[in-house]
């Protein structure tokens, strides 16, 4: 019972732009499924369900891994909007940005998990990509200016 209401609950904001635990409740008995508020928080929780902000501007439920991969492509619209250069040094790649839009654009690097990338440090207006080699930071500065094609 508990594994059908919670299929029905990822189907329900699958298809619905579901905003408070009311709305999911109701849909769910829409859907002939008895439930309780108390009932519809745990399975939130359980999910794992997180709420995302909508193009309309209002919030829904999602699951952490769809949450996750809206977040990522908004870093990357900033990472877009924010990149003034791109340089590299041996294995150092440095971005600048403008200011204050270094860490989401580094969190925009973070997110796309690439093998290459040792790992970021932000400041203000610069970030700082480390990879293994001078190799793979010519690749991935010529990356990240393909991206801001």
């Amino acid at each position: 019972m508990k594994n059908d209401r919670q299929a029905a609950i990822l189907s329900i904001i699958e298809n619905q732009d579901i905003e408070t635990q009311e709305d999911l409740a109701d849909a769910l008995r829409a859907n002939g499924i008895a439930v309780t508020q108390a009932t519809v928080s745990r399975d939130i929780k359980e999910l794992r369900l997180l709420k995302v902000l909508t193009s309309r501007g209002t919030y829904k439920y999602a699951p952490a891994y769809k949450a996750q991969h809206e977040m990522s492509d908004r870093f990357v619209q900033i990472f877009v909007a924010s990149v003034v250069s791109i340089e590299y040094a041996q294995n150092i790649i440095v971005i600048k940005t403008l200011a204050a839009s270094a860490n989401a654009a580094a969190e925009a690097i973070d997110g796309m998990h690439l093998k290459e990338v040792l790992g970021t440090m932000a400041g203000d207006n610069t970030i700082l990509v480390i990879v293994h080699n001078e190799q793979e930071a010519a690749r991935m500065a010529d990356h990240f200016r393909q991206i801001l094609k």
